[in-house]
Protein backbone atom coordinates (compact mmCIF):
# COMPACT_ATOMS: atom_id res chain seq x y z
CA UNK A 1 0.00 0.00 0.00
CA UNK A 2 2.60 2.65 0.97
CA UNK A 3 4.51 2.35 -2.60
CA UNK A 4 1.17 2.19 -4.10
CA UNK A 5 0.80 5.71 -2.46
CA UNK A 6 4.17 6.60 -3.27
CA UNK A 7 3.78 6.08 -7.19
CA UNK A 8 0.33 8.17 -6.89
CA UNK A 9 2.07 10.91 -5.10
CA UNK A 10 4.59 10.86 -7.77
CA UNK A 11 1.91 10.64 -10.74
CA UNK A 12 0.41 13.47 -8.80
CA UNK A 13 3.01 15.72 -8.31
CA UNK A 14 4.66 15.13 -11.95
CA UNK A 15 0.96 16.32 -13.29
CA UNK A 16 0.89 19.40 -10.97
CA UNK A 17 4.06 20.33 -12.40
CA UNK A 18 3.13 20.24 -15.76
CA UNK A 19 0.04 21.88 -15.33
CA UNK A 20 2.38 24.80 -13.43
CA UNK A 21 5.39 25.03 -16.85
CA UNK A 22 2.21 24.85 -18.90
CA UNK A 23 1.44 28.13 -17.10
CA UNK A 24 4.71 29.86 -16.90
CA UNK A 25 5.37 28.97 -20.90
CA UNK A 26 1.71 30.82 -21.20
CA UNK A 27 2.49 33.60 -19.15
CA UNK A 28 5.83 34.22 -20.70
CA UNK A 29 4.00 34.02 -24.33
CA UNK A 30 1.46 36.36 -23.37
CA UNK A 31 4.16 38.95 -22.07
CA UNK A 32 6.49 38.73 -24.64
CA UNK A 33 3.61 39.79 -27.25
CA UNK A 34 2.45 42.36 -24.81
CA UNK A 35 5.83 44.03 -25.32
CA UNK A 36 5.90 43.89 -28.24
CA UNK A 37 8.90 40.94 -28.87
CA UNK A 38 6.48 38.82 -30.84
CA UNK A 39 2.82 38.82 -32.52
CA UNK A 40 -0.27 38.66 -29.87
CA UNK A 41 -1.83 35.94 -29.53
CA UNK A 42 -5.26 35.20 -28.04
CA UNK A 43 -5.15 31.58 -27.00
CA UNK A 44 -2.46 32.46 -23.91
CA UNK A 45 -5.62 33.48 -21.53
CA UNK A 46 -7.56 30.90 -21.58
CA UNK A 47 -4.85 28.21 -21.87
CA UNK A 48 -3.31 29.70 -18.62
CA UNK A 49 -6.85 29.52 -17.10
CA UNK A 50 -7.54 25.88 -18.25
CA UNK A 51 -3.78 25.11 -17.02
CA UNK A 52 -4.96 26.62 -13.34
CA UNK A 53 -7.65 24.48 -13.23
CA UNK A 54 -5.67 20.99 -13.53
CA UNK A 55 -3.12 21.92 -11.60
CA UNK A 56 -5.89 22.58 -8.46
CA UNK A 57 -7.63 19.32 -9.62
CA UNK A 58 -3.54 17.81 -9.19
CA UNK A 59 -2.66 19.57 -6.40
CA UNK A 60 -5.62 19.03 -4.18
CA UNK A 61 -4.98 14.92 -3.30
CA UNK A 62 -1.30 16.07 -2.67
CA UNK A 63 -2.44 19.22 -0.20
CA UNK A 64 -4.60 16.63 1.77
CA UNK A 65 -2.37 14.44 2.49
CA UNK A 66 0.32 16.66 3.49
CA UNK A 67 -2.49 18.33 5.61
CA UNK A 68 -2.27 21.95 3.34
CA UNK A 69 -6.13 21.86 2.99
CA UNK A 70 -8.05 23.96 5.70
CA UNK A 71 -8.38 22.00 8.54
CA UNK A 72 -9.35 22.51 12.36
CA UNK A 73 -6.36 20.88 13.88
CA UNK A 74 -7.32 22.73 16.99
CA UNK A 75 -10.17 20.88 17.44
CA UNK A 76 -8.07 17.31 17.19
CA UNK A 77 -5.12 19.04 19.15
CA UNK A 78 -7.83 19.24 22.40
CA UNK A 79 -9.34 15.93 22.16
CA UNK A 80 -7.84 12.74 23.91
CA UNK A 81 -5.85 10.55 21.28
CA UNK A 82 -8.37 8.07 21.12
CA UNK A 83 -11.19 10.46 20.38
CA UNK A 84 -8.69 12.67 18.11
CA UNK A 85 -8.02 9.60 16.02
CA UNK A 86 -11.68 8.59 15.59
CA UNK A 87 -12.38 12.14 14.12
CA UNK A 88 -9.72 12.32 11.95
CA UNK A 89 -11.34 9.07 10.54
CA UNK A 90 -14.77 10.38 10.56
CA UNK A 91 -13.45 13.16 8.44
CA UNK A 92 -11.95 11.08 6.17
CA UNK A 93 -14.55 8.94 5.49
CA UNK A 94 -16.79 12.25 4.87
CA UNK A 95 -14.56 13.38 2.35
CA UNK A 96 -14.24 10.23 0.50
CA UNK A 97 -18.39 10.15 0.29
CA UNK A 98 -18.96 13.03 -0.60
CA UNK A 99 -15.84 12.77 -3.30
CA UNK A 100 -17.83 9.67 -4.66
CA UNK A 101 -21.57 11.05 -4.74
CA UNK A 102 -20.44 14.54 -6.39
CA UNK A 103 -18.85 11.52 -9.39
CA UNK A 104 -22.19 11.22 -10.78
CA UNK A 105 -23.06 14.70 -11.21
CA UNK A 106 -19.79 15.86 -12.44
CA UNK A 107 -19.27 13.22 -15.06
CA UNK A 108 -22.86 15.00 -16.31
CA UNK A 109 -21.27 18.29 -16.22
CA UNK A 110 -17.58 16.66 -18.49
CA UNK A 111 -20.14 15.17 -20.80
CA UNK A 112 -22.01 18.46 -21.59
CA UNK A 113 -18.58 19.87 -22.16
CA UNK A 114 -18.26 17.38 -25.23
CA UNK A 115 -20.65 19.72 -27.60
CA UNK A 116 -18.72 23.09 -26.48
CA UNK A 117 -15.61 24.11 -27.46
CA UNK A 118 -13.18 27.03 -25.56
CA UNK A 119 -13.42 30.08 -28.14
CA UNK A 120 -9.26 30.86 -28.69
CA UNK A 121 -8.08 26.73 -28.58
CA UNK A 122 -10.65 25.16 -29.93
CA UNK A 123 -10.08 22.65 -27.00
CA UNK A 124 -13.30 20.44 -26.45
CA UNK A 125 -14.79 21.55 -23.24
CA UNK A 126 -15.41 18.48 -21.87
CA UNK A 127 -11.37 17.84 -21.63
CA UNK A 128 -11.01 20.78 -19.76
CA UNK A 129 -14.63 20.49 -17.48
CA UNK A 130 -12.58 17.11 -17.01
CA UNK A 131 -10.24 18.58 -14.20
CA UNK A 132 -13.27 18.90 -11.75
CA UNK A 133 -13.50 15.27 -12.22
CA UNK A 134 -9.69 14.70 -11.55
CA UNK A 135 -10.24 16.96 -8.38
CA UNK A 136 -12.71 14.90 -6.95
CA UNK A 137 -11.37 11.50 -8.05
CA UNK A 138 -7.83 12.62 -6.82
CA UNK A 139 -9.65 14.05 -3.32
CA UNK A 140 -11.27 10.85 -2.79
CA UNK A 141 -8.55 8.51 -3.37
CA UNK A 142 -6.11 10.14 -0.97
CA UNK A 143 -9.24 10.15 1.29
CA UNK A 144 -9.21 6.21 0.76
CA UNK A 145 -5.83 6.01 1.90
CA UNK A 146 -5.57 7.90 4.73
CA UNK A 147 -8.85 5.41 5.78
CA UNK A 148 -6.95 2.21 4.74
CA UNK A 149 -3.86 3.41 6.17
CA UNK A 150 -5.98 4.24 9.82
CA UNK A 151 -8.14 1.41 9.60
CA UNK A 152 -4.52 -0.73 8.97
CA UNK A 153 -2.79 0.51 11.78
CA UNK A 154 -0.07 1.79 9.30
CA UNK A 155 -0.95 5.76 9.71
CA UNK A 156 -2.55 7.18 12.91
CA UNK A 157 -4.57 9.69 10.18
CA UNK A 158 -2.69 12.92 10.68
CA UNK A 159 -1.35 14.48 7.77
CA UNK A 160 1.63 13.88 5.90
CA UNK A 161 3.80 16.44 6.58
CA UNK A 162 6.97 17.14 4.34
CA UNK A 163 10.15 17.33 5.89
CA UNK A 164 10.92 21.14 5.22
CA UNK A 165 7.54 21.77 7.40
CA UNK A 166 8.44 19.95 10.05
Amino acid sequence: MEKFTAVLTVIARAATGVSFMVIIVAVVVQLLGRSGVISSVVWTEELTRFALLYLAAFGVGLSYRSGNLVNVDIVCEALPEKLAWLLRLLCAVITRAFGLVLVNATWLYVSIGARQTAPSLGVRMDWIHASVLVALLSLSLFAALRIIGMLSGTTDGTPDRLEEDA
